[in-house]
C-alpha cells in the first residue's frame, strides 16, 4: 500500500519540479557560502596587512574586523533567505505533491 503511495509521488512531475529546484537552489546558495567564506580565509592568507590596516588614524579597529563581521552577517541573511523560501514555496509544494498521492 505504501509502495503505491512512493510510486505516485516519484511519478509526480511536481517532485521532479521540487526535487529539481531545491538542490539547484541549495547547490548556489553553498557556492555563494564557499566563494565568501574561502575569499575571507585567502584574504587572511595572503594579505594579512590590508586586514590589519587601521579604519582610523587614531582607532584600533582593523579593516579585518568588518569584513569579518560582514562574513557572519553574509552566513544569517543567507540562510534565513534559504529557509523563507524552504518555508513557503518548497513546503507548499511539498503539501499539494503529498495531496495528490492520496
Amino acid at each position: 500500500m505504501q509502495g503505491n503511495v512512493y510510486e505516485k509521488i516519484r511519478a509526480n512531475p511536481k517532485y521532479q519540479q521540487l526535487k529539481d529546484t531545491r538542490n539547484t537552489y541549495g547547490w548556489i546558495m553553498t557556492i555563494l557560502m564557499l566563494v565568501v567564506y574561502y575569499g575571507f580565509i585567502a584574504l587572511i592568507a595572503f594579505n594579512k596587512s590590508f586586514l590589519a590596516t587601521p579604519l582610523g588614524s587614531t582607532g584600533v579597529t582593523t579593516v579585518g574586523i568588518p569584513i569579518g563581521v560582514g562574513v557572519i552577517l553574509f552566513t544569517i541573511i543567507i540562510t534565513g533567505i534559504y529557509v523563507r523560501r524552504a518555508n513557503t514555496e518548497f513546503d507548499a509544494l511539498k503539501e499539494e505533491i503529498i495531496r495528490e498521492a492520496k
